[in-house]
């Protein structure tokens, strides 16, 4: 006997998103907030025209009745032209930096500028030729160290 694919089936599997529009960004910035990284885990390839950052992102879109969990990603941006940060001391080898938002203001042409909202009052500032954003879980997930859902004032 063969059974349909239940919604819980799929609970497991890693997320693999591409953002080519404002609406796509809200996803992924829904998706990656309250996610936290060592600084030394940001990489902008020039040559390639790629900004790059590991994460450990919160699971939101898995609320199950088991402990909350987190899962390693990589958030890519492509076509980028210049990154600046704001806030965040690129020489402390242990600095870990909270993503609270990203949002995107166009420029002209499809062209603009994607900031990273972190939590501290820092920011990393993305420009960018077009809007090309890709969300790609790299781990399976784990039971987050502390146990508990972020919350926010």
């Amino acid at each position: 006997m063969v059974e349909d694919a239940r919604f819980e089936d799929g609970d497991a599997l890693p997320l693999n998103l591409h953002a080519l529009d404002k609406d796509d960004l809200q996803i992924i910035s829904a998706l990656v907030q309250d996610a936290v990284f060592p600084a030394t885990e940001m990489r902008w390839d020039r040559t390639a025209r790629r900004f790059a950052i590991l994460i450990n992102r919160f699971r939101w879109e898995h609320q199950a009745t088991t402990a909350p969990e987190r899962v390693q990603a990589v958030l890519v941006v492509s076509d980028v032209v210049k990154v600046a940060s704001l806030g965040i001391d690129r020489n402390d080898k242990d600095l870990i930096l909270s993503m609270l938002a990203i949002s995107f203001t166009p420029g002209d042409d499809g062209t603009g500028r994607l900031e990273v909202t972190l939590a501290g009052d820092g920011a990393l500032a993305v420009d960018i030729e077009a809007l090309d954003v890709t969300l790609k879980d790299v781990t399976r997930a784990y039971v987050a160290p502390s146990r508990k859902v972020p919350q926010h004032p």
